[in-house]
């Protein structure tokens, strides 16, 4: 149990409590706020309150976050794509619409649950039983590459890589937004969580941290462009916010940009990845074929087709 206390300033008066403990840096939705408003874990002054409740000036604001309940998460015979494996590490391929690791509203079905049958439960332990194995992340509607370990010490060993921004990790995706300003550059600004929207994230100086990412159009499309991008820092939907932020939303993306009919979410794939390896000290690379939802995007593009 977390217990957080707030004073609101005079800036602050007449603004709903809900929204006014979504904007603090707490990791919880404006939704979870409100839940925890009815069951009480809110108070004013040690007063419950509504949701709806409008702050006055000093107001001292109390908020109990209750520890997390841990999933049982069980092994599932899904298919999953192995693009490499052996005793210390896999390379998977993840699909479009596949969720990496269990969640509220996503309890079954994720790639974890597929890994945890196909390794009958030899994965690390660094990241609890909600995420084992799993060393980095990528979105639900991204697809692609996925570094996965089977034990601690080679979980260790990469995500120090990825620490000291050794760890190759490049993608491709469709941007929007016409032809870009350079054929090469750098996007070097901050991510951190909206004050507006906790589950969105955004170019800001609070709360924020340090984020790189460069890119490369590769083929201009009319209005679109096919672009290749590299990361060196790994924030969260850090390609996304930061193609918005330069004017270049990735196609389909329907947080960030605007949402396209036939098209679930964005139109972005991970498509390298390269480290050194924690047994053999040796540097491998494995690259993946853009899949078939992506090679459609890009046949009606080339064909002019701009009103998908």
């Amino acid at each position: 149990m977390t217990k957080l206390d707030f004073i609101a300033t005079a800036e602050q008066t007449g603004e709903r409590i809900d929204r006014f403990l979504s904007a603090q840096d707490t990791g919880l939705t404006r939704s979870a706020v409100q839940k925890l408003i009815e069951d009480g874990g809110v108070t004013v002054g040690g007063k419950k309150v509504s949701k709806n409740y409008k702050l006055h000036n000093s107001d001292s604001v109390e908020i109990i976050i209750p520890d997390p309940v841990e999933l049982d998460v069980k092994p599932q015979d899904i298919p999953v794509e192995i693009v490499y494996e052996d005793s210390e590490l896999l390379v998977v391929n993840k699909p479009k619409g596949m969720v990496v690791h269990p969640a509220a509203g996503n309890p079954d079905g994720t790639l974890v649950n597929a890994l945890l049958y196909h390794c009958q439960g030899r994965l690390s332990s660094i990241n609890g039983v909600i995420r084992p194995g799993i060393v980095h992340r990528i979105d639900k509607n991204t697809s692609g590459l996925l570094i996965v370990a089977k034990t601690d010490s080679a979980h260790n060993f990469l995500a120090a890589q990825i620490k000291e921004h050794s760890f190759t990790r490049e993608y491709e995706a469709v941007l929007t937004g016409g032809r870009l300003k350079t054929p090469t550059g750098t996007v070097d600004a901050p991510i951190g969580r909206s004050k507006y929207d906790r589950k969105k994230m955004c170019v800001t100086e609070q709360n924020s941290k340090h984020a790189v990412t460069h890119y490369e159009v590769l083929e201009e499309l009319g209005q679109y462009s096919l672009v290749k991008f590299r990361l060196e820092t790994g924030r969260t939907h850090q390609i996304r916010v930061h193609s918005a932020y330069i004017g270049h939303p990735v196609y389909g993306d329907d947080v960030y940009g605007k949402a396209v009919k036939g098209i679930e979410g964005q139109c972005l794939h991970a498509k390298k990845v390269g480290f050194i390896h924690p047994a053999t000290k040796e540097y491998m690379e494995f690259d993946s074929e853009l899949p078939d939802y992506f090679q459609a995007v890009l046949k009606k593009l080339r064909a002019g087709n701009c009103c998908l």
